[in-house]
């Protein structure tokens, strides 16, 4: 993976948000977004890149945390609603992805955009570690791949 910056390619799943995701007042609690981009960030290793997360986490003993974060809160989300939750990566770096994520209403409207900074690291050290080989080239193939600007699961 290089360090220039990345455009074009972006994942997009979609998920209702529930009741354990929101306050007394069914509006979503601003934490539960960072749950909802984790669970985005595992959605795309098994889906897009191919790499199953739970095995990279157990087996190969690799974490993924994030080590900074950047959020733009814009408009509510409520329970019932099933909102696109989008990722593109901004930089890949040698230990390190930049991911642009965010959050889509059915409406079309733009509630949540953020950018976090996530680091390979060895979950026995927990030191940053070089991203795998086999990372890299899921990464650089799903990039590649033939249609550039989304995949929608």
């Amino acid at each position: 993976m290089s360090n220039e910056a990345v455009t074009g390619r972006r994942f997009v799943t979609q998920v209702p948000i529930r009741f354990a995701h929101c306050d007394p007042a069914g509006i979503i609690f601003f934490p539960q977004y960072l749950v909802l981009f984790n669970g985005l960030v595992e959605d795309w290793f098994n889906q897009a890149l191919g790499i199953s997360y739970a095995d990279m986490v157990q087996k190969e003993q690799i974490g993924l945390p994030i080590v900074h974060l950047e959020c733009d809160f814009r408009a509510i989300t409520r329970m019932g609603e099933v909102v696109d939750l989008g990722l593109t990566i901004s930089k890949p770096g040698n230990r390190s992805l930049t991911l642009a994520v965010d959050c889509t209403g059915p409406d079309g409207v733009l509630r949540v955009a953020a950018q976090k900074v996530l680091v390979f690291t060895s979950l026995q050290t927990h030191q940053s570690i070089s991203a795998p080989p086999y990372i890299r080239r899921a990464v650089e193939r799903w990039l590649s791949s033939s249609n550039p600007t989304e995949n929608r699961s």
